[in-house]
């Protein structure tokens, strides 16, 4: 009798504790993969339902979503990377990125694993030839100009930085208005215009082509074409400008429309959007958010895996009907929504002029190590050319040499 009271027992006990070793396994096999992200918490709803549907379809994995301050992105991450417990997967721009690529901190990436992707777009992400991030959003600025006043100066809007500066004294003369302001002392403005024109290396720096583009912006400050403040001010102060029909041309991204027709309906009444300035090459500049996965990250494969499932089709397309961002999916860009557009809808006009602009974006300006110092060696150029400070060649051998010992 005791003996079958005891089996008894001991099956009950086998019963009552196999569900619990049942979710006990399943969470040892289970991975939670840390997710960062900038600054994306006003997009929530997006987030958790892609998140939901990536966990439903792959039970074995777990994300954790982690939203960052813009602000605090770039301390946070270099301290992670640089810990034995860094997130699975990071949200960064691509300076940034390049930067903890030179440190050897990321993982490369597949290259068979990107050919969803606008290849111009992953060709820039390369570092030294090797693949390091994927490539999430892009924003690619147009022209936003003012129609009535072009009318009334009896021009067509230009298309090239020569033809600004040939439209600019007609601008001044027949509406009393600046054709734009450049703001080229802010962040990289000047490094992305000479790379229009084939200038980015401490070698080309140095340059006749070069003298020409700073000689261009230097004739057009000092005759009073441009605003005097374009050497301290921003696109902030360009678009305050643009509102209230003090310069013509604004150049910035789509989402800068909604900005205008909220605070300044009548301009925006005269507004109407075409591709961006460009140089003697005939590229783009654009911008970009990628993802990268720290080379100390415990589920690399699964972050990866992920990241892709965010940047499918389906899921950038709907990210980019709440954002308006420009897709760097090949498929997403052949949909509709980047490829037609009604005359009368501006932001779809804008929409479509930005996305075809990333099929022309070679040679695009790489970062370099100490991207921000050459950044500033650039602005500090730009501020003395303009302001006559010295010989334009002077200046720039300056700047060429001490590009040089940043990059050495």
């Amino acid at each position: 009798m005791r003996k079958f009271l005891l089996i008894a027992i001991i099956v009950f006990l086998v019963i009552l504790t196999a569900p619990y070793s049942s979710l006990k396994n399943k969470n040892q096999t289970q991975s939670e993969v840390i997710f960062w992200t900038l600054q994306m918490n006003d997009f929530s709803d997006y987030m958790n339902k892609v998140i939901k549907d990536f966990e439903a379809q792959n039970p074995d994995v777990k994300i954790k979503w982690i939203d960052v301050p813009f602000s605090e992105g770039e301390k946070r991450t270099l301290a992670s990377v640089l810990s034995d417990n860094p997130p699975d997967l990071i949200n960064l721009n691509p300076d940034f990125s390049a930067t903890l690529a030179q440190k050897g901190t990321l993982y490369e990436i597949p290259t068979d694993k990107t050919n969803e992707f606008n290849q111009e777009i992953i060709d820039s992400l390369k570092y030294n030839d090797k693949l390091y991030s994927i490539p999430w959003y892009a924003t690619s600025a147009v022209t936003i100009y003012n129609k009535k006043l072009i009318q009334k100066a009896g021009i067509n809007v230009p298309k090239t930085y020569d033809e600004i500066r040939l439209a600019a004294p007609i601008i001044r003369e027949k509406t009393n208005a600046y054709i734009f302001l450049p703001n080229i002392t802010e962040n990289d403005t000047m490094l992305k215009i000479l790379n229009k024109y084939g200038v980015n290396s401490y070698e080309t720096i140095d340059s006749e082509k070069s003298k020409e583009v700073f000689e261009l912006f230097k004739d057009m400050y000092q005759k009073n074409l441009i605003p005097k403040e374009s050497i301290t001010q921003t696109h902030r102060e360009a678009l305050e400008k643009y509102m209230s029909e003090n310069i013509v041309l604004f150049q910035a991204g789509a989402n800068f429309l909604n900005m205008i027709k909220e605070n300044a309906p009548t301009t925006y009444q005269n507004t109407d959007v075409a591709p961006q300035i460009t140089g003697e090459l005939g590229q783009n500049d654009f911008s970009l958010m990628n993802f990268v996965i720290p080379l100390r990250a415990k589920n690399k494969d699964q972050a990866l895996e992920f990241a892709l499932f965010l940047t499918n089709e389906q899921n950038q397309l709907e990210l980019a009907k709440l954002t308006n961002i420009i897709a760097t999916n090949k498929k997403a860009l052949q949909n509709d929504f980047y490829t037609k557009y009604d005359e009368t809808d501006l932001m779809s006009k804008a929409r479509v002029i930005s996305a075809m602009q990333l099929n022309h974006v070679k040679p695009v300006m790489k970062s370099e190590r100490n991207q921000k110092d050459i950044n500033n060696l650039i602005n500090a150029a730009v501020q003395e050319i303009l302001l006559d400070k010295n010989q334009t060649d002077t200046i720039l051998k300056k700047v060429s040499k001490d590009w040089q010992n940043l990059v050495d």
